[in-house]
């Protein structure tokens, strides 16, 4: 895994040395993703600069160094991720009469854009990605991000250069950079506590979707350049319910497992140490299970406890790596662990971001990094085999609201949110700070409240879609924020998949995986030098989990019935046999006692006015409803204050 970074300059005057040294300053600020080495290439006549920052897991020697030149002297290029189907594409293209002088996946993927073309060469590659190649025969620069989004890759126009990198550390420091704040961009993220692709904090920057590139030339118009698709979700979710599997469940494990064996076989091949994170849920303990199988000696496996039994799942990690037979650690994190990290969390996410177990994911990278360089997860199981069990929810919550006349519901959402309003404001205690308990009526209402905008749902993926938000509104929030649609909120873009099921998925998949998930299991890890690898997001098993009939992704148990099916043939049921557990802080608690100055200083009623970014009425409402115990606007109130420590930590 590495760190990438680099600009096309329409600037005509610039010389090499500034080039160089511009590029130096900007993967400086990346090497925590690539601490073992770095480089600069920069072509001063076509104004491009190319820079790497490497954390060597295959061919450690200097032939793996990037940024790197083709052998035909064409393509250079800047590399984060593996592809792991390297081997078969170097003894493919050796046939075809190329030469290798070392043995790393980059060297390939160059012989295999002079051979193909990057396009063509793209269909071929199957792993995790996101580079930028400068074509110097067309004078192009080319963006490609892999097909499930598990690498990041940031870019745009500020003033006349084009920036990309990794994270948007690296561009901030171009003398060109624009700083302004995207207001609808934050809004969205007050809205979902992530930010949807492909939108970011800055106005002036985006973030290249999965499964997209984007080319352009110093003769392109600044900002005109789109991002086009050569692999698309929605596509082979449409494909795969067109074309279902027709086996048994028996015979749906026994392909699964081929598949599956296969990527976990190809994400084992390292020149570094190797071990996995095991939560001890059915998809980390799928991976677990499969990595013993094909190791001649204890998989390395990594888990964290909490003392609060409510967040601990360690005991049932422990069960299942004994099992197994691997080389477990297990680490009992105290609250104080958790809240030092907090701290850190503007620098380690770059932007905005507000997923909770944004603290245990790297906590737990944090010790992984102390013995391995690599390590294999269970990410992408939940999207892809029914696993939350949201959805059995939102489709059993529209079957009673389907029943009542949207008209009726409507009417009951403004009554509801207009009554909750008022009964806050006339009710409210004095002093917050020794409140007391609400009363059962005061419960009530602030319960009513909170799905007060559920109501008006017109259908169970309508309500699915608002399910995902913090709060309905997010001008009420953000000063300036307007509507702005994303692929949640738009149909048009949606798959055209008869189950609305399947819709959940695909749109988890292609949102909240995508731009949460992975976000946070990446800046989590990269933070501590970490690569971490997810079989279940192999273009073939997705492409496999997509053929799949409902029944066989759902059963009496739940979500996840083929894949329980194929674990029960490695690890006995009883040891994966529970409910499904989050992966969480309890940060509600938290903002109301050790936090609470934190908070108050961060969401001071003065201070949010001199910003000028959110509404001071608006945030001390849901503030101290919080603190009052009226209602939880824990998931609201993390998203406002992880906005205001980013904006402390890096626009102050």
């Amino acid at each position: 895994m590495c760190g990438i970074s680099g600009f096309l300059s329409l600037n005509v005057d610039i010389d090499e040395d500034s080039l160089h040294s511009i590029t130096q300053r900007m993967i400086d600020t990346l090497k925590h993703r690539g601490p073992d080495d770095g480089g600069v290439w920069v072509d001063a006549a076509a104004g491009v600069a190319l820079g790497h920052r490497r954390l060597s897991i295959q061919d450690l020697s200097a032939a793996g160094a990037q940024p790197m030149l083709s052998a035909c002297g064409r393509f250079v290029i800047t590399f984060n991720g593996e592809i792991y189907n390297f081997r078969e594409l170097s003894h493919e293209l050796q046939q075809l009469g190329h030469r290798f002088r070392g043995h790393s996946d980059t060297e390939v993927m160059l012989a295999a854009f002079s051979q193909w073309g990057i396009e063509q060469a793209l269909q071929r590659m199957q792993g995790m990605f996101a580079f930028g190649v400068w074509d110097r025969e067309q004078r192009t620069l080319t963006l490609v991000r892999d097909r499930a989004g598990k690498k990041p890759l940031y870019y745009g126009w500020c003033g006349n250069a084009f920036l990309f990198g990794s994270e948007l550390k690296a561009l901030r420091v171009h003398p060109q950079f624009d700083t302004e704040i995207d207001r609808d961009a934050l809004g969205l993220f007050i809205q979902y506590s992530w930010m949807p692709a492909p939108y970011s904090i800055f106005k002036h920057i985006r973030t290249l979707p999965a499964g997209h590139l984007l080319k352009v030339t110093p003769q392109s118009p600044p900002r005109s350049s789109s991002p086009e698709a050569y692999w698309s979700a929605r596509v082979v979710a449409e494909q795969g319910e067109q074309q279902p599997f027709r086996g048994s469940l028996d015979e749906a494990a026994d392909a699964l497992d081929i598949v599956l064996r296969d990527a976990v076989q190809g994400r084992m091949v390292a020149d570094v140490s190797l071990g996995a994170l095991l939560s001890g849920g059915i998809d980390s303990t799928t991976v677990v299970a499969l990595m013993q199988s094909l190791s001649s000696r204890p998989v390395k496996t990594f888990s964290i406890g909490f003392h609060d039994p409510a967040y601990n799942e360690a005991g049932y990690a422990k069960a299942i790596a004994e099992y197994l037979g691997t080389e477990h650690t297990e680490l009992y994190v105290t609250p104080q662990d958790a809240l030092a990290v907090i701290p850190r969390l503007p620098i380690l996410y770059d932007e905005p971001f507000a997923d909770q177990s944004q603290i245990p994911t790297y906590l737990v990278s944090a010790l992984a990094r102390r013995e391995v360089t690599v390590a294999l997860s269970g990410d992408g199981g939940d999207e892809l085999f029914a696993g939350y069990t949201h959805y059995d929810s939102c489709l059993r919550k529209w079957r009673k609201l389907g029943r009542q006349p949207l008209r009726w519901r409507r009417f009951r959402t403004k009554i509801t949110e207009t009554l909750g309003r008022q009964a806050w404001y006339l009710c409210k205690p004095r002093h917050l700070d020794q409140p007391g308990s609400p009363s059962k009526w005061q419960q009530f209402i602030g319960k009513g409240e909170r799905h007060a905008d559920l109501l008006s749902a017109t259908d169970a993926l309508d309500l699915f879609a608002r399910k995902q938000t913090r709060c309905s509104h997010p001008d009420e929030f953000v000063v300036g924020a307007g509507p702005t649609t994303i692929l949640l909120t738009d149909r048009a873009r949606w798959a055209r998949v008869n189950e609305p099921l399947q819709e959940m998925m695909f749109l988890d998949f292609t949102n909240f995986m995508a731009d949460d998930i992975l976000v946070k299991v990446d800046r989590a890890s990269m933070a501590v030098s970490l690569e971490v690898r997810s079989p279940l997001l192999d273009q073939r098993v997705i492409e496999f989990a997509w053929r799949l009939p409902l029944s066989l992704r759902v059963g009496p148990d739940g979500g996840k019935r083929v894949l329980r099916h194929l674990l029960a043939r490695y690890v006995p049921s009883h040891l994966t046999a529970r409910p499904k557990a989050g992966f969480n802080t309890p940060v509600g608690d938290w903002i109301c006692g050790p936090l609470r100055d934190w908070a108050e200083q961060l969401l001071g009623e003065q201070r949010l006015r001199q910003e000028g970014f959110l509404h001071p009425q608006a945030v001390r409402r849901v503030w101290e409803q919080h603190l009052a115990g009226w209602r939880r606007h824990e998931g609201l109130l993390w998203s406002i204050l992880m906005f205001q420590a980013w904006r402390e930590t890096w626009l102050s």
